[in-house]
């Protein structure tokens, strides 16, 4: 039959097939033409003259070609066909498609979706006739039966894919469905439909399935819905990260985790890549991912900021044209996010509102941990965005240089965090990544040797970390760090000493690295620049500390550790040990050179040494030795001889030029804590046969000895530095002078602190250290007189003390706590003396200012920070002491003393020292409470960092309120405001949430309330105190609200006939404090409202930007209530403090160029209020109605009184102006002043009046959309132009005129006009 049909197909009429295949009955057709598909045979013919002979023309053979095409859909779906003869089927079904009437065309792709929804496919393959089918049915112009009525093709299409879209699919032909959608024509609106429909199929799939899927949906998204596409893809990742992540946390609770952590990474990363891909080819497709990082950026940033969406946008930095903004948009992203972070700890308020979240950086973090799993693309750009965070918020030079870095805590700024956030990824990308550790490396390495001028701690800090990771490591790139020490002479001392600490790790596994560094060390040696000479003198003592000779003690005060990588490296140690001597001497060789060297450099070796002696102590010997030969240059051995010291070798005179040349009193210093630490040390353990080496030891003790009994001997004309000598630092034998007794002061000082040290507190020292600091204190006396009349600044030498810390506290202790009684005789020597009770006391304070300043003290151990933390709270243990049990008051009433009294010194000390421990030593607070407690008995029950500090502050409270209840003549304003700062710092330690922190802030409110001392220093350190409390406990707007009005009562009104009724709720506002002391204060902390309401306000704009506007109805935007309902309480009670301080009677100045701009600020965020419920309109929504009685409050209580506040400062001004008319003799001096001053306070006027006139205007925009009237309670303003007006001008110069002609008299009549010229102005 086959046979039959296929040669009348061949002839050239179709009249005799039509009529053959008529008699044939549907099912014989069907069969034939399945057996001939099965069997492979000309299955493409026999369809073919099928189709010839039913033509579409006729009703009934356009049916039958229904038929048949059910049949061939059923044949491919069975799976038994070749895929050739498949393929001729599908190929040949496709062309006669377009032949079928519409109506056949709607039953024929119903067929399929039927088939679809009810999971009737068995391999898919027919679904490729499906894209056919729906265009030809688009193309149908005529109404077609559909369901109950009629549709047009275009419609019935659409009807069609809804009807697809809404069915369940099978999940393995989602991926060949979404394939077959990229060749329908679809419209904006069914490509919205399908891309929603796949992507709810995400969760239904296996994960190895989503690539391909998500690569179809990236083709099909070329026709629209680019955005809806990356956001369901981002935010299906997220959900998954999500879960993995608790699965892990939690996993010992779980039989099974879903997923492999590899696998889900793996696929990620495939993701990735389709995309980037994806936006290589369609750059649409990238401008959406950018706008899903601005919007992520701008308001609450949701499921578009993930670490697969941030993984995501690294990527995207592989695309030139993309590359410069996503690096920008994460810059951005990432110091918004700190800056957020900060705003919400600073206050109670927000963080009620705002939930807290996950932070950038974390996310970051954690695309660095991902990235191990071959996610190459995008390594690349973590290193990129490591060094441009690095490069960006790293350290600033300040002015003299000096650059500070706050140790960790809140205290650190954005910036800080920014930065530290940059070196953490490259360090764990470093750790992770070998490929990309050659190139991390060098662009490190490249910044510190080109970035020499500005400050490169951080990335100094970054190597060292690097480096301390594994060493051996960096054995291979061992080339790059010989390459940069060929730069060393080139670069800044600083710098030089931070590059060596962070690769001496390095010296001790390479030999090469270390002899290269050498070399480049001896050439530095004799350098021109002397720079370079003290970078080689800073490298030499460093390899000297750390290459041990044999026999060396093992020193427990490493202050760098050295990993355990490297420990295992020295294999042949002892070996290393004989080879470190024979270096070590040969290093001592070339540092004894430098003694021939200027002052700095031989200053630079004394603090060391003591460093390297401590660290190297087989050393000793030829350290000791060096250092004795040097001092007897210097030492006068006669034992008669007065003074002891040649100090006129010490001097180097060329020409005019008269400068140091010995640091002497540096060398006394580095011998005296040399010889202590060998006495203690390295004598108990040596033996008998090694006394004839000890010689040098004993010869330093006598000559210490010596010079100490002929220092105390020594009158000051003996150094001729008596009263009558010349301190003048312009001539030379001033400055030779000057030079001579701060070298005096030195020798006092290092003598003091070897003889207490030596002393077993007999009797006689004592009186030894008493009479040095006699001629210490005869000294610098002189010279702070001498000082005093030429009003020269002192050299910068004797803010340095050569006090050792651990003397201080030593000493401290001695004199204020030991109590036993064999050394009370000895002590009362000291104890005597009041005014060495008072240096000792202050030499501390000096020392905490230097950690301040510096991070670290003068003096061993200073670099140390565990010694030093040790000895702050020795010290301040003992401060405490002699500051509670002996009041300031009961010391000043005994005896007046020039200067500050021994306890109020302490209080400054602790002061200082609380706020240097919250500043270096956050994570150790506990410990350091812990050992200010007298009773420490107790310890098994833990106490808590709040309790601790309550207990503190608790101590404070009592000596500050004993000051305020004291007479007003005995006010000490000094003490109560240490004290008040004192509290501040403790007050920080309390936990927010604590009974402790809500007594605090009660007891600061009652003081404010209740005390009303006139002393305007102590006011404002109060009211900072009250606010830095209250806001961590609720917003401070009521508080505001109350102040104002008691600084209104004071003031008075800007109408002198309004009488103000004084409330008088705190006492603290009186008139010498109330401006502008409080004004200003009030005023800032308004500022910091505004500005949290202003970033309230832009975060609820982002969140309606980014809702969908059709689905936007009030169940939409309901989360916004209460924070719409926040904004509006705080800015109307806001308005109610504004409203007091307009009326207000302010001195010119500060006070109202403030209150310009903030009022200025206030409009400006109103129009942002306004401008947020216009977009809110926008979505069927209208506005509550406590914002209409915002808008009301404006118009009534605030607008009318800025314009008469204007209107007073104006006729304020030109009574200013007028009144330094009169006089005439100073108005050449005064007259550009006051000009500059009333320029300056007019200057913000215009400001605020544009910021009015612009609230209005966008009230009557929102009044239109809103259809409620909120003009109603608005006086429009007049209009302000800033004309000059010709005719009065002239009137006003020809009254000038008349006014120099008359005299006096006239210029009182010019006076009393002046009000009706202002308003005729108006």
């Amino acid at each position: 039959m086959d046979q039959k049909i296929l040669s009348l197909a061949a002839e050239r009429t179709a009249d005799r097939l039509q009529k053959f295949l008529q008699t044939l009955k549907e099912d014989d057709l069907a069969n034939l033409l399945q057996n001939q598909a099965v069997k492979g045979k000309a299955a493409g013919a026999l369809l073919r003259a099928i189709f010839k002979g039913f033509p579409c023309s006729e009703e009934a053979g356009a049916l039958r070609r229904l038929k048949i095409y059910s049949c061939c859909v059923q044949l491919l779906e069975s799976g038994d066909l070749q895929k050739e003869v498949a393929s001729e089927i599908i190929g040949l079904l496709m062309l006669e498609v377009h032949n079928f009437p519409g109506a056949l065309l709607v039953e024929l792709a119903s067929e399929f979706v039927d088939a679809v929804k009810q999971g009737n496919l068995t391999n898919g393959k027919s679904l490729e006739l499906l894209p056919i089918i729906f265009t030809s049915l688009a193309t149908k112009k005529e109404n077609l039966a559909y369901g109950k009525g009629e549709l047009s093709g275009e419609e019935c299409k659409k009807q069609l894919i809804n009807t697809l879209c809404s069915g369940r699919w099978d999940h393995q032909y989602v991926i060949q469905l979404t394939s077959m959608f990229k060749d329908v024509p679809l419209t904006a609106e069914e490509v919205e439909i399908v891309v929603e429909k796949v992507l709810t199929m995400f969760s239904k799939l296996n994960l190895q399935e989503i690539p391909p899927l998500v690569y179809q949906l990236l083709v099909l998204s070329s026709k629209g819905s680019r955005k809806k596409v990356l956001e369901g893809i981002i935010a299906f990742f997220n959900k998954l990260d999500m879960q993995h992540s608790e699965e892990q946390s939690g996993d010992e609770l779980l039989d099974f985790v879903t997923v492999p952590s590899g696998e889900l990474r793996h696929v990620e990363g495939t993701i990735i890549l389709h995309i980037v891909f994806a936006i290589k080819l369609d750059c649409e497709l990238g401008r959406e991912l950018l706008k899903l990082l601005k919007a992520g950026q701008q308001g609450d940033f949701g499921s578009n900021i993930c670490p697969f969406s941030i993984a995501l946008f690294l990527s995207v930095t592989r695309i030139q044209r993309f590359e410069e903004q996503v690096f920008d948009l994460l810059k951005s992203l990432v110091i918004k996010s700190f800056k957020d972070l900060q705003l919400l700890q600073g206050s109670k308020f927000l963080q009620d509102l705002v939930p807290h979240r996950c932070c950038v950086s974390t996310m970051i973090l954690e695309v660095v941990k991902n990235s191990v799993h071959s996610w190459d693309h995008v390594t690349q750009g973590l290193v990129e965005l490591g060094f441009i965070l690095m490069d960006s918020y790293g350290p600033k030079k300040i002015l003299d240089g000096k650059t500070i870095e706050a140790s960790s805590g809140l205290s650190r700024m954005p910036n800080q965090h920014a930065c530290k956030l940059g070196a953490n990824i490259l360090l764990e990308t470093f750790k992770i990544h070998e490929m990309i550790r050659q190139e991390i490396l060098e662009q490190v390495l490249n910044r510190v040797v080109t970035r020499g001028s500005s400050p490169i701690t951080h990335f100094i800090d970054l190597l060292s970390d690097i480096i301390m990771y594994s060493p051996l490591v960096l054995q291979s790139c061992s080339s790059k760090v010989t390459e940069t020490f060929d730069y060393l002479s080139f670069l800044p001392l600083q710098t030089v000493q931070g590059l060596m600490k962070a690769v001496q790790p390095l010296l001790k596994v390479s030999l090469s690295i270390r002899d290269s560094l050498i070399l480049v060390l001896r050439k530095a040696m004799f350098a021109r620049q002397l720079d370079a000479r003290k970078s080689a003198v800073a490298g030499f003592l460093l390899l000297l500390k750390n290459f041990k000779v044999l026999g060396s003690l093992s020193s427990s005060q490493c202050s760098q550790s050295i990993g355990i990588s490297q420990v295992h490296v020295d294999v042949h140690s002892r070996y290393n040990s004989v080879a470190n001597e024979t270096f070590c001497l040969e290093i001592m060789d070339s540092l004894r050179r430098c003694l021939g060297q200027q002052a700095d450099v031989r200053l630079m070796l004394y603090e060391g040494f003591y460093d390297v002696l401590r660290r190297n102590s087989q050393l000793a010997n030829s350290i000791m030795q060096t250092l004795l030969s040097q001092l007897k240059q210097f030492y006068e051995p006669e034992p008669d001889m007065l003074p002891p010291l040649k100090l006129e070798a010490c001097i180097l005179t060329q020409g005019d030029q008269i400068s140091l040349q010995e640091p002497l009193d540096c060398l006394l210093c580095c011998i005296q804590h040399c010889l202590a630490w060998y006495k203690s040390r390295v004598m108990p353990l040596q033996q008998k046969e090694e006394e004839e080496e000890e010689g040098f030891y004993q010869d330093l003790d006598d000559m210490l000895e010596s010079i100490t009994s002929r220092m105390i001997k020594s009158e000051l004309e003996d150094f001729e530095l008596d009263k009558s000598a010349d301190f003048s630092q312009s001539t030379g034998i001033g400055i030779k002078n000057n030079i001579c007794a701060f070298l005096v002061m030195g020798v006092c000082e290092v003598l003091i602190e070897y003889n207490f040290s030596v002393s077993n507190f007999s009797k006689n020292k004592f009186e030894d250290v008493l009479s040095l600091f006699m001629c210490y204190k005869e000294l610098s006396d002189i010279l702070n007189e001498k000082a005093g009349k030429g009003k020269t600044k002192m050299a910068n030498k004797t803010n340095d003390s050569f006090l050792s810390m651990k003397f201080v506290s030593d000493l401290l202790t001695a004199l204020f706590r030991d109590s036993t009684q064999s050394h009370e005789e000895s002590l009362s020597v000291l104890r005597s003396s009041n005014e060495f009770m008072r240096y000792a006391v202050s030499v501390a304070l000096q020392k905490v200012q230097q950690l301040k300043e510096m991070g670290h003290v003068s003096g061993p151990d200073g670099k140390n920070p565990e010694k030093v933390f040790q000895n702050l709270c020795d010290i301040t243990r003992v401060l405490l002491w002699r500051y509670t049990s002996i009041p300031t008051s009961v010391e000043e009433s005994g005896k007046k003393e020039k200067g500050k009294s021994i306890s109020l010194l302490c209080l400054e000390g602790l002061q200082k020292i609380f706020s240097v421990v919250q500043q270096f030593y956050q994570p150790k607070i506990h410990q350091f409470l812990r050992a200010l407690d007298a009773t420490d008995k107790e310890e098994e029950v833990e106490v808590s960092v709040t309790q601790r500090a309550a207990f503190q502050i608790r101590q404070f409270q009592r000596s500050l309120l004993n000051i305020l209840s004291s007479q007003e003549e005995d006010f000490n304003s000094k003490e109560a405001l240490l004290l008040v700062t004192v509290l501040s710092n403790l007050s920080k330690l309390l936990e927010p949430s604590s009974t402790q922190f809500v007594q605090m802030l009660s007891w600061t409110t009652k003081i404010c309330k209740e005390n009303s001392w006139e002393d305007a220093s102590f006011c404002k350190g109060l009211m900072n105190l009250l606010f830095s409390l209250h806001v961590l406990c609720k917003s401070p707007v009521t508080l505001l609200r109350d102040l104002s009005q008691d600084i209104h009562g004071h003031l008075g009104d800007i109408d002198q006939d309004v009488e103000v009724e004084k409330t008088n709720h705190f006492a603290v506002v009186n008139l010498r404090t109330a401006a502008p002391t409080v004004c200003l204060l009030l005023l800032s902390q308004a500022e910091k409202v505004l500005e949290e309401v202003d970033w309230l306000i832009t975060k609820l704009k982002g969140q309606v930007s980014q809702e969908i506007i059709p689905e936007a109805s009030s169940q939409a935007t309901l989360p916004n209530h209460p924070i719409e309902k926040a904004i509006i309480i705080q800015l109307g009670t806001l308005l109610t403090f504004f409203h007091e301080l307009v009326q207000t009677a302010l001195p010119s100045g500060s006070c109202v160029d403030t209150l310009l701009k903030d009022l200025c600020k206030m409009y400006t965020i109103l129009t942002a209020l306004v401008r947020y419920y216009l977009q809110v309109c926008q979505h069927s929504r209208g506005i509550p109605k406590n914002m209409e009685k915002l808008v009301k409050l404006s118009g009534s209580h605030l607008t009318p009184l800025c314009y008469s506040f204007i209107s007073y400062i104006q006729n304020k001004k030109s009574k200013s102006l007028k009144h330094t008319g009169e006089k005439k003799k100073e108005k050449t001096a005064a007259g550009p002043t006051a000009m500059a001053r009333a320029l300056r306070e007019t200057k913000p006027i215009p400001n605020l009046i544009f910021a009015i006139e612009q609230y209005e205007k966008f009230l009557i925009h929102l009044s239109k959309r809103s259809k409620v009237n909120l003009m109603q309670h608005i006086k429009l303003s007049t209009s302000r132009d800033f004309k000059i007006k010709g005719n009065i001008l002239d009137m006003v110069l020809q009254e000038d005129e008349d006014e120099d002609e008359e005299g006096t008299a006239s210029e009182h009549e010019g006076q009393n006009k002046e009000p009706a010229k202002k308003k005729r102005k108006k």
